[in-house]
């Protein structure tokens, strides 16, 4: 007769909490009438953001959001999202859809939105197409509690007390695009720039996160620490399941039952490119721990007939919240290496917790399943949720 054993003294190691993160960026609707209608909309809102969707997503308790991007991080250049709104800066977005940009939503409204969700924020910095200077006064303005330039522009912008952020990335997909970069050239940027992020609090230093590998790629990642490992806490990557080629992604509603099932396999491949991954960082880490973050997952289809092909629109059913539980319950079994995940997006976009139409709002089969997940009991130990 077969018999069990379960150690419960054996521990692998502490599930952090930020594997249940999320990813917000300035694609389609996500932000602009997904999270924020602004205050003199008639949908219900606090300081500009959506009462209903800020409701359901804080029943998630969601630990942290990354923004604002994604491919737009390396066309966002920061100050032009602070100040007065009618006098921000208007752009297009080049990435997706090719739709005029105000800015009203910018860093004082992100900040918001985590202040309103319970959540640490996660700014993703521009590498691509910014400058040391740049990234550098954005983290002192958010972060300088005492006399400096760019305290007190923030000041003069209504926020006496800085915000402490914390989770800075490095730049987003720079193999591609973040700026097409080699993992040579991007790794010795990575440094310049890990280097210009300093600490205004001598209790919370900045945590530096690498912008890491397209899926497979363990050449990137093996030079990236090779080169600058010892500058940041953690590496990403990013892996997004996709049943078919990318050309042809299928649809998100009327697939096959071949399709349900391969794409259940592609999903279960998360757990080779996270190993692959985190050896080769364990390789060259030395001393010091550096994690491994996936800030960009979840499936991936064709968009829903008649909507913006830019705005990345999809429903979601079962099969996209089995794809939700299969990727967290990885992520948990390697809570020895995996410091956070960020599931791709947050509201209207790609494998969403949220949609929303004018007024109305629903949640999707990945809520649920993300929200039920959490409470399963694994060998490895809560951190306080």
């Amino acid at each position: 007769m077969s018999k069990a054993v379960i150690n419960a003294n054996r521990s692998k190691g502490v599930i952090n909490r930020n594997i249940y993160g999320q990813f917000a960026e300035h694609l389609g609707r996500c932000i602009y009438s997904g999270v924020y209608v602004g205050e003199g909309s008639g949908i219900p809102n606090e300081n500009g953001m959506r009462t209903d969707v800020v409701q359901a997503l804080r029943a998630l308790r969601i630990p942290v959001l990354r923004w604002p991007g994604g491919c737009f991080a390396d066309t966002y250049h920061w100050q032009d999202g602070i100040g007065p709104r009618e006098s921000r800066k208007k752009i297009v977005n080049t990435n997706w859809g090719g739709v005029t940009e105000d800015n009203s939503f910018g860093t004082h409204e992100f900040l918001e939105l985590c202040r309103q969700l319970g959540c640490e924020p996660y700014l993703s910095g521009n590498v691509g197409s910014g400058t040391v200077q740049e990234f550098s006064d954005w983290v002192e303005y958010c972060n300088m509690g005492g006399q400096s330039p760019m305290a007190d522009l923030r000041r003069a912008n209504g926020r006496e007390e800085p915000w402490h952020v914390k989770y800075w990335g490095i730049g987003n997909e720079t193999w591609g695009c973040g700026g097409n970069m080699r993992p040579q050239f991007y790794a010795d940027l990575c440094r310049q720039y890990a280097t210009y992020l300093r600490a205004y609090d001598e209790t919370r230093q900045p945590y530096r996160i690498a912008s890491g590998a397209n899926a497979d790629d363990y050449h990137w990642t093996r030079v990236l620490m090779e080169i600058a490992g010892g500058f940041v806490e953690a590496v990403s990557f990013h892996y997004y399941t996709v049943p078919n080629v990318w050309e042809h992604k299928g649809s998100a509603l009327d697939f096959s039952r071949t399709e349900y099932f391969a794409t259940l396999r592609k999903a279960l491949r998360m757990e080779e490119l996270v190993e692959n991954h985190s050896r080769i960082i364990r390789h060259y880490q030395g001393d010091r721990k550096v994690g491994l973050i996936v800030d960009e997952w979840g499936t991936w289809f064709d968009v829903e007939p008649g909507t913006n092909p830019g705005f990345l629109y999809q429903q979601n059913t079962m099969r996209d919240a089995l794809v939700a539980a299969v990727s967290l319950n990885i992520f948990n079994d390697h809570c020895d290496t995996v410091v956070m995940a960020n599931i791709a997006q947050l509201v209207n976009v790609l494998q969403a917790m949220v949609l929303t139409e004018g007024d109305r709002m629903l949640l999707t089969p990945p809520t649920t399943s993300s929200r039920c997940i959490r409470t399963i009991r694994t060998p490895a130990s809560w951190r306080a949720m």
